[in-house]
């Protein structure tokens, strides 16, 4: 077949047999088609330091030598089995060692399944219908995670707002809504929806926001007083922040986690992780036939991706491998620092050293609606600005690899020196 066409050849096919001219995911206007350690290439061969790296999931960069090697030995074996495999019950051993929460675990094939599986398991376990999530938290795109994601209208908490046509509006009456870190609220929620709550879902990080010093410990405690199933949204954080994700990183354990993106290697891999207790409600003869959470899934544990996931958490495990993923974002983010301090532009670098991004505020955002409030047409300059100077990231996140060199190091500077410039120009 010849691929070797332009990205504009490939941007209009696309038009006409994808609604957006895309995957729904990215910016349709480019087609990315190769990937090697800290670099992409689009259609036209055009280069980039790639900060975006699938979204998450190429922590060790593109084409990881080992992780081929591992990918390249299961294919001839087989692709899919729907069965249970060997290499997926390894790697759901070494999570279930490496996690502080997961005791079993399930497999499905995306970060958003296990959500929606994640939410459901809190209803099974408890025989309550409310989910208590935060505004602005991302946990994929079922009809409760649809809620309060990114609202285009500012209703009173917690009231629900879909973010999505086709959702009915009964889901929004089992949503409760709140706003990241504030300890004073959620506590008051709590109270108020005391035995009606099945469980709270968050995300450690926030997208970008890190939680307030005690906010986690404060949702733990309470989620213990009311009988609440605390779930921690961990397919962006886990395997990142610590071996042990960011429940080992702030110390504080929930009773379900969500993984994604690094378990899989670069393939479809997802799973719901957390207490055997509540896991048994995948296990129809553990718990009986109304309690019984069906499950299943036709790639879910799949034998390539588990080999991929396997070999990539044994690099990680590896002496020195999180101290230099944190370096290399202390880097990536001094640079950003030192090419912006000079302009007097506001802005404030937020997140952690594995995963941040800038935000042109003179404020430290504390919830989703302090980050909406920075200066949208600055990072708009900004982001366009580094996207013409060789680099690809999105729009709201900044992903550092182990792949980085000091040659992509470089290249980073001179583009945010670009992009700080942009921003001068602007006044």
């Amino acid at each position: 077949m010849n691929r070797h066409h332009s990205q504009a050849d490939w941007t209009d096919r696309a038009r006409a047999v994808l609604p957006g001219g895309g995957f729904g995911n990215f910016d349709p206007g480019i087609v990315i088609s190769e990937g090697r350690g800290a670099r992409v290439w689009n259609e036209d061969g055009r280069e980039y330091v790639d900060y975006l790296i699938g979204s998450g999931p190429m922590l060790l960069g593109h084409g990881h030598p080992e992780v081929l090697e591992a990918v390249l030995e299961q294919l001839p074996r087989g692709q899919t089995f729907f069965a249970n495999n060997a290499l997926g019950i390894e790697l759901a051993e070494e999570i279930c060692r490496a996690v502080p929460c997961a005791e079993q675990l399930r497999y499905v094939s995306s970060g958003g399944e296990a959500d929606m599986y994640a939410m459901r398991l809190a209803r099974a376990f408890t025989g309550r219908d409310r989910i208590v999530k935060f505004e602005g938290g991302y946990h994929g795109m079922s009809a409760e995670a649809q809620m309060s994601l990114a609202p285009a209208r500012r209703e009173n908490f917690p009231q629900a707002v879909p973010d999505s046509a086709g959702i009915p509006r009964s889901v929004a009456d089992e949503m409760l809504i709140a706003p990241f870190n504030d300890a004073d609220y959620i506590r008051s929620l709590l109270a108020e929806y005391d035995g009606q709550i099945a469980g709270l879902i968050v995300e450690p990080l926030q997208r970008i926001i890190p939680p307030q010093p005690g906010f986690l410990q404060m949702l733990r405690a309470e989620c213990d007083r009311y009988g609440i199933v605390l779930i921690f949204d961990e397919v962006v954080t886990g395997f990142r922040f610590a071996y042990g994700g960011a429940q080992e990183h702030y110390g504080v354990t929930p009773d379900l986690c969500t993984l994604g993106k690094v378990i899989g290697g670069g393939f479809p891999l997802a799973a719901t992780v957390g207490r055997a207790d509540i896991m048994a409600h995948f296990d129809k003869a553990a718990v009986g036939e109304d309690r019984w959470l069906m499950q299943m899934g036709t790639l879910s544990g799949n034998p390539v991706a588990a080999a991929a996931g396997l070999k990539s958490l044994e690099i990680l495990r590896r002496d020195g491998q999180y101290p230099r993923l944190r370096a290399l974002g202390d880097r990536v983010a001094g640079l950003i620092g030192a090419a912006l301090d000079p302009t007097g532009i506001p802005y404030r670098i937020v997140g952690d050293a594995t995963l941040f991004e800038v935000v042109f505020t003179a404020q430290d955002p504390r919830d989703y609606r302090a980050v909406q409030v920075g200066d949208a047409g600055r990072a708009k300059v900004w982001n366009d600005t580094l996207r013409r100077h060789g680099v690809f990231k999105s729009p709201g996140k900044t992903y550092p690899s182990l792949a980085l060199t000091e040659e992509d190091l470089a290249l980073t500077d001179a583009a945010v020196k670009a992009a700080a410039a942009a921003l001068a120009e602007m006044g």
